[in-house]
Protein backbone atom coordinates (compact mmCIF):
# COMPACT_ATOMS: atom_id res chain seq x y z
CA UNK A 1 0.00 0.00 0.00
CA UNK A 2 3.20 2.68 0.52
CA UNK A 3 4.40 1.68 -2.58
CA UNK A 4 1.40 2.61 -4.12
CA UNK A 5 1.05 5.70 -2.15
CA UNK A 6 4.51 6.70 -3.14
CA UNK A 7 4.08 5.72 -6.81
CA UNK A 8 1.12 7.75 -6.85
CA UNK A 9 2.69 10.67 -5.48
CA UNK A 10 5.69 10.63 -7.82
CA UNK A 11 3.44 10.50 -10.98
CA UNK A 12 1.59 13.06 -9.43
CA UNK A 13 4.85 14.99 -8.94
CA UNK A 14 5.48 14.54 -12.63
CA UNK A 15 2.48 15.28 -13.87
CA UNK A 16 2.60 18.52 -12.16
CA UNK A 17 6.16 18.62 -13.56
CA UNK A 18 5.11 17.92 -17.05
CA UNK A 19 2.38 20.64 -17.03
CA UNK A 20 4.33 23.22 -15.89
CA UNK A 21 7.07 22.28 -18.51
CA UNK A 22 4.38 22.63 -21.13
CA UNK A 23 2.89 25.83 -19.98
CA UNK A 24 6.52 27.30 -20.04
CA UNK A 25 6.68 26.39 -22.97
CA UNK A 26 3.60 27.65 -24.44
CA UNK A 27 4.16 31.25 -23.19
CA UNK A 28 7.16 31.55 -24.37
CA UNK A 29 5.90 29.98 -27.85
CA UNK A 30 3.46 33.10 -27.61
CA UNK A 31 5.94 35.93 -26.60
CA UNK A 32 8.07 34.40 -30.14
CA UNK A 33 5.10 35.00 -31.93
CA UNK A 34 4.00 38.11 -30.96
CA UNK A 35 6.98 39.21 -31.39
CA UNK A 36 7.67 37.94 -34.77
CA UNK A 37 4.33 40.05 -35.70
CA UNK A 38 5.04 43.11 -33.97
CA UNK A 39 8.27 43.40 -35.41
CA UNK A 40 9.80 40.88 -37.31
CA UNK A 41 7.37 39.93 -40.34
CA UNK A 42 8.64 40.67 -43.77
CA UNK A 43 12.59 41.19 -42.18
CA UNK A 44 13.53 37.26 -42.30
CA UNK A 45 12.53 37.02 -45.89
CA UNK A 46 14.04 39.68 -47.19
CA UNK A 47 17.57 39.12 -45.56
CA UNK A 48 18.05 35.19 -46.21
CA UNK A 49 18.01 33.69 -49.85
CA UNK A 50 17.74 30.49 -51.01
CA UNK A 51 20.51 27.99 -51.85
CA UNK A 52 20.32 28.44 -55.35
CA UNK A 53 17.98 28.30 -58.53
CA UNK A 54 15.27 26.06 -59.57
CA UNK A 55 14.69 25.09 -63.13
CA UNK A 56 11.20 27.09 -64.55
CA UNK A 57 10.51 26.62 -68.03
CA UNK A 58 11.73 26.70 -71.27
CA UNK A 59 11.02 29.78 -73.69
CA UNK A 60 11.97 31.35 -77.06
CA UNK A 61 15.60 32.67 -77.35
CA UNK A 62 15.36 36.21 -77.07
CA UNK A 63 18.60 38.60 -78.62
CA UNK A 64 20.91 39.17 -75.75
CA UNK A 65 19.84 35.97 -73.50
CA UNK A 66 22.79 34.20 -72.30
CA UNK A 67 24.03 31.19 -74.94
CA UNK A 68 24.74 29.34 -71.36
CA UNK A 69 20.60 28.78 -70.74
CA UNK A 70 20.03 27.41 -74.24
CA UNK A 71 18.45 24.31 -73.61
CA UNK A 72 20.23 22.40 -76.53
CA UNK A 73 17.26 19.29 -76.90
CA UNK A 74 14.44 21.73 -77.27
CA UNK A 75 16.53 23.32 -79.82
CA UNK A 76 17.59 20.47 -81.93
CA UNK A 77 13.29 19.59 -81.33
CA UNK A 78 12.04 22.50 -82.65
CA UNK A 79 14.27 24.07 -84.66
CA UNK A 80 14.20 26.92 -83.01
CA UNK A 81 16.23 28.48 -80.19
CA UNK A 82 15.32 27.97 -76.96
CA UNK A 83 16.32 29.19 -73.30
CA UNK A 84 15.76 27.41 -69.48
CA UNK A 85 14.10 29.90 -66.66
CA UNK A 86 15.09 29.86 -63.37
CA UNK A 87 13.02 31.11 -60.31
CA UNK A 88 15.27 31.52 -56.82
CA UNK A 89 14.95 28.46 -54.62
CA UNK A 90 13.16 30.11 -51.55
CA UNK A 91 13.55 27.32 -49.36
CA UNK A 92 16.18 27.66 -46.50
CA UNK A 93 17.89 25.33 -43.94
CA UNK A 94 18.18 27.13 -40.44
CA UNK A 95 20.11 25.57 -38.01
CA UNK A 96 20.13 27.00 -34.10
CA UNK A 97 23.48 25.86 -31.99
CA UNK A 98 22.40 26.79 -28.60
CA UNK A 99 25.41 26.60 -25.86
CA UNK A 100 23.26 24.88 -23.02
CA UNK A 101 26.53 24.81 -20.85
CA UNK A 102 26.50 24.92 -16.95
CA UNK A 103 27.40 29.11 -17.43
CA UNK A 104 23.70 29.67 -19.56
CA UNK A 105 21.50 29.12 -16.15
CA UNK A 106 23.46 32.29 -14.66
CA UNK A 107 21.30 35.16 -14.42
CA UNK A 108 21.57 38.39 -12.55
CA UNK A 109 17.81 39.73 -13.63
CA UNK A 110 14.66 37.86 -14.43
CA UNK A 111 15.49 35.92 -16.80
CA UNK A 112 18.85 33.72 -17.16
CA UNK A 113 21.35 33.36 -20.02
CA UNK A 114 19.67 30.06 -21.32
CA UNK A 115 16.34 31.45 -21.25
CA UNK A 116 16.99 34.57 -23.44
CA UNK A 117 18.75 32.25 -25.99
CA UNK A 118 15.89 30.00 -25.96
CA UNK A 119 13.86 33.17 -26.76
CA UNK A 120 16.06 34.24 -29.50
CA UNK A 121 16.10 30.92 -30.65
CA UNK A 122 12.34 30.68 -30.74
CA UNK A 123 11.83 34.21 -32.69
CA UNK A 124 14.33 32.96 -35.69
CA UNK A 125 12.41 29.94 -35.85
CA UNK A 126 8.95 31.35 -35.87
CA UNK A 127 10.33 33.69 -38.45
CA UNK A 128 11.42 30.65 -40.59
CA UNK A 129 8.64 28.80 -39.93
CA UNK A 130 6.27 31.43 -41.54
CA UNK A 131 8.84 31.24 -44.28
CA UNK A 132 7.75 27.48 -44.78
CA UNK A 133 11.92 26.80 -44.09
CA UNK A 134 13.07 24.18 -42.01
CA UNK A 135 14.54 24.86 -38.90
CA UNK A 136 16.41 21.96 -36.73
CA UNK A 137 18.55 22.53 -33.59
CA UNK A 138 21.90 21.81 -31.85
CA UNK A 139 22.42 21.52 -27.95
CA UNK A 140 26.07 21.41 -27.11
CA UNK A 141 28.16 21.53 -24.24
CA UNK A 142 31.46 20.10 -23.83
CA UNK A 143 30.20 17.55 -26.65
CA UNK A 144 26.98 17.37 -28.83
CA UNK A 145 24.46 16.59 -26.37
CA UNK A 146 20.94 16.56 -28.92
CA UNK A 147 20.60 17.21 -32.38
CA UNK A 148 17.03 17.91 -34.17
CA UNK A 149 17.08 17.50 -37.84
CA UNK A 150 15.49 20.18 -39.71
CA UNK A 151 11.84 20.03 -40.34
CA UNK A 152 8.69 22.17 -40.97
CA UNK A 153 5.97 23.41 -38.74
CA UNK A 154 4.84 24.99 -35.85
CA UNK A 155 5.07 21.58 -33.36
CA UNK A 156 8.59 21.43 -34.06
CA UNK A 157 9.21 24.80 -32.72
CA UNK A 158 7.04 24.23 -29.76
CA UNK A 159 9.43 20.99 -29.76
CA UNK A 160 12.49 23.07 -29.92
CA UNK A 161 11.70 25.78 -27.49
CA UNK A 162 11.13 22.96 -24.70
CA UNK A 163 14.47 21.18 -25.53
CA UNK A 164 16.23 24.44 -25.25
CA UNK A 165 14.71 25.37 -22.23
CA UNK A 166 14.51 21.92 -20.17
CA UNK A 167 16.58 19.67 -21.61
CA UNK A 168 19.73 18.75 -19.02
CA UNK A 169 22.97 17.89 -20.83
CA UNK A 170 25.67 15.38 -18.78
CA UNK A 171 28.57 18.23 -19.66
CA UNK A 172 29.05 20.98 -18.36
CA UNK A 173 31.85 22.95 -20.05
CA UNK A 174 31.95 24.88 -23.85
CA UNK A 175 33.70 23.45 -26.73
CA UNK A 176 32.20 25.42 -29.56
CA UNK A 177 35.36 24.40 -31.98
CA UNK A 178 33.90 20.36 -31.76
CA UNK A 179 30.11 21.69 -31.81
CA UNK A 180 30.74 23.12 -35.14
CA UNK A 181 32.90 20.12 -36.76
CA UNK A 182 29.79 18.18 -35.94
CA UNK A 183 27.39 20.43 -37.75
CA UNK A 184 30.08 20.60 -40.72
CA UNK A 185 29.60 16.40 -40.43
CA UNK A 186 25.56 16.27 -40.25
CA UNK A 187 24.75 19.00 -43.34
CA UNK A 188 25.50 18.48 -46.16
CA UNK A 189 23.75 20.90 -48.15
CA UNK A 190 24.42 24.76 -47.97
CA UNK A 191 22.60 26.35 -44.38
CA UNK A 192 21.90 29.19 -42.32
CA UNK A 193 23.89 28.58 -38.98
CA UNK A 194 23.07 30.82 -35.78
CA UNK A 195 25.80 30.05 -33.06
CA UNK A 196 24.01 31.12 -30.00
CA UNK A 197 26.05 31.07 -26.65
CA UNK A 198 27.48 33.46 -24.44
CA UNK A 199 31.25 32.43 -25.61
CA UNK A 200 32.99 31.14 -22.18
CA UNK A 201 35.07 29.15 -24.25
CA UNK A 202 37.91 26.73 -23.11
CA UNK A 203 39.54 26.98 -26.75
CA UNK A 204 41.88 29.92 -27.42
CA UNK A 205 40.31 32.37 -30.03
CA UNK A 206 42.72 31.14 -32.80
CA UNK A 207 41.33 27.69 -32.61
CA UNK A 208 37.92 29.13 -32.54
CA UNK A 209 38.61 31.48 -35.31
CA UNK A 210 39.57 29.15 -37.85
CA UNK A 211 36.65 26.67 -36.95
CA UNK A 212 34.29 29.35 -37.52
CA UNK A 213 36.27 30.27 -40.76
CA UNK A 214 35.66 26.98 -41.97
CA UNK A 215 32.00 26.46 -41.23
CA UNK A 216 31.02 29.94 -42.59
CA UNK A 217 32.98 28.63 -46.38
CA UNK A 218 30.23 25.92 -46.42
CA UNK A 219 26.99 27.49 -44.51
CA UNK A 220 26.02 31.37 -44.24
CA UNK A 221 27.13 31.57 -40.33
CA UNK A 222 25.73 34.36 -37.62
CA UNK A 223 27.42 34.25 -34.00
CA UNK A 224 25.04 35.66 -31.36
CA UNK A 225 26.28 36.21 -28.37
CA UNK A 226 24.78 36.62 -24.97
CA UNK A 227 25.88 37.75 -21.75
CA UNK A 228 24.48 39.08 -18.33
CA UNK A 229 25.30 42.55 -16.73
CA UNK A 230 26.99 41.17 -13.92
CA UNK A 231 29.88 39.48 -16.03
CA UNK A 232 30.81 42.78 -17.43
CA UNK A 233 31.23 44.75 -13.71
CA UNK A 234 30.39 44.01 -10.34
CA UNK A 235 28.24 46.12 -8.33
CA UNK A 236 30.14 47.33 -4.66
CA UNK A 237 28.25 44.89 -2.09
CA UNK A 238 31.53 44.32 -0.23
CA UNK A 239 32.98 40.31 -0.32
CA UNK A 240 31.81 38.06 -3.36
CA UNK A 241 32.44 34.41 -3.19
CA UNK A 242 32.19 33.72 -7.12
CA UNK A 243 31.67 30.21 -8.33
CA UNK A 244 33.02 29.28 -12.33
CA UNK A 245 29.98 27.14 -13.36
CA UNK A 246 31.76 25.11 -16.06
CA UNK A 247 35.12 24.66 -13.89
CA UNK A 248 33.45 24.55 -10.04
CA UNK A 249 36.48 27.39 -9.47
CA UNK A 250 35.82 29.29 -6.70
CA UNK A 251 37.25 32.99 -6.34
CA UNK A 252 36.56 35.81 -3.24
CA UNK A 253 36.76 38.78 -4.36
CA UNK A 254 36.05 42.42 -2.43
CA UNK A 255 33.57 44.47 -4.38
CA UNK A 256 34.25 47.10 -2.11
CA UNK A 257 37.58 47.35 -3.46
CA UNK A 258 37.48 49.50 -5.98
CA UNK A 259 40.60 48.69 -8.00
CA UNK A 260 39.49 44.89 -7.41
CA UNK A 261 35.92 45.95 -9.23
CA UNK A 262 38.23 47.84 -11.78
CA UNK A 263 40.68 44.91 -12.47
CA UNK A 264 37.32 42.60 -12.32
CA UNK A 265 35.78 44.88 -15.53
CA UNK A 266 38.76 45.05 -17.55
CA UNK A 267 39.67 41.26 -17.70
CA UNK A 268 35.68 40.92 -18.62
CA UNK A 269 36.44 43.51 -21.07
CA UNK A 270 39.30 42.34 -22.82
CA UNK A 271 38.18 38.73 -23.06
CA UNK A 272 34.64 40.03 -24.52
CA UNK A 273 37.31 41.83 -27.08
CA UNK A 274 39.33 39.31 -27.81
CA UNK A 275 36.12 36.74 -28.48
CA UNK A 276 34.79 39.57 -30.93
CA UNK A 277 37.51 40.30 -32.83
CA UNK A 278 38.16 36.43 -33.76
CA UNK A 279 34.11 35.79 -34.67
CA UNK A 280 34.86 38.87 -36.75
CA UNK A 281 38.08 38.09 -38.50
CA UNK A 282 36.53 34.30 -39.59
CA UNK A 283 34.33 36.81 -41.85
CA UNK A 284 31.46 35.79 -39.31
CA UNK A 285 28.36 38.27 -38.34
CA UNK A 286 28.25 38.57 -35.19
CA UNK A 287 25.25 40.05 -32.68
CA UNK A 288 25.75 40.57 -28.92
CA UNK A 289 22.65 40.69 -26.77
CA UNK A 290 22.80 41.04 -22.60
CA UNK A 291 19.89 39.58 -20.65
CA UNK A 292 17.57 41.36 -19.14
CA UNK A 293 17.87 43.97 -21.85
CA UNK A 294 15.15 44.29 -25.09
CA UNK A 295 17.26 42.57 -28.06
CA UNK A 296 14.51 42.66 -30.46
CA UNK A 297 15.74 46.04 -32.03
CA UNK A 298 19.63 45.11 -32.38
CA UNK A 299 18.00 42.06 -34.00
CA UNK A 300 16.06 44.57 -36.40
CA UNK A 301 19.30 46.39 -36.63
CA UNK A 302 21.43 43.54 -37.99
CA UNK A 303 18.82 42.62 -40.51
CA UNK A 304 18.28 46.02 -41.70
CA UNK A 305 22.13 46.20 -42.40
CA UNK A 306 22.47 42.88 -43.43
CA UNK A 307 19.50 43.85 -46.26
CA UNK A 308 21.18 46.93 -47.02
CA UNK A 309 24.89 45.24 -47.78
CA UNK A 310 23.58 42.78 -49.70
Amino acid sequence: MAKNSKELREAEENEARAAEIMGRVRRMDIRTNRLVDDHLAGSYASVFKGRGMDFDQVRNYVPGDDVRTIDWNVTARTGDPFVKTFTEERELTILLMIDVSASSDFGSSEASKRELQTEIGGVLAASAIRNRDKVGLVLFTDEVELYIPPLKGRMNIMRLIREALFFQPAGRGTDICGALDFVNRVLRRRAVVFLISDFRVGENEEQLQHKLGVTSKHHDMIAVAVNDPLEAELPDVGVLRIEDAETGELVELDTGNAKARESYRKEAAGRKDRIAGAVRRSGVDLLEFSAGGDWVPALMGFFRTRRARK
